[in-house]
């Protein structure tokens, strides 16, 4: 099994930069397609973007182009979410997640799962 910590949530001005790390310990994180989700309050977890186990393949919402980017270090077994240009409708529950076979844009086809820090974009 794979254990995920997570770090980088808090709060942020509009306009402003973040950086989530997801940190796996077990087994090695380069093993595993991975992600990033979102959930906020009401609605449901959202899919925000996909890297593969290599690192060569990337996809984003089209809510976040152009603003986030996925990234990943397999030899120090991180991954990590850059968010900048940031508004008050990225604000909600920050999910890593590892390893799926199936679709990746649906959360229900992962299988391990981060703490999920808070992110607040606010003035």
């Amino acid at each position: 099994q794979v254990q995920l910590l997570e770090s980088g949530g808090g709060l942020v001005q509009p306009g402003g930069s973040l950086r989530l790390a997801c940190t796996g310990s077990g087994r090695t994180l380069g093993s595993y397609p991975m992600g990033w989700f979102r959930q906020a309050p009401g609605k449901d977890r959202e899919f925000v973007a996909y890297i593969s186990f290599s690192g060569g393949t990337t996809d984003y919402v089209d809510s976040v182009k152009g603003r986030f980017t996925i990234s990943r270090d397999n030899a120090k077994n991180t991954m990590s979410l850059q968010m900048n240009a940031l508004t008050p409708e990225d604000t909600a529950v920050y999910y890593c997640a590892a390893e799926t076979s199936n679709y990746y844009r649906n959360y229900r086809n992962w299988n391990h799962w981060g703490q999920g820090p808070q992110v607040t974009v606010s003035s």
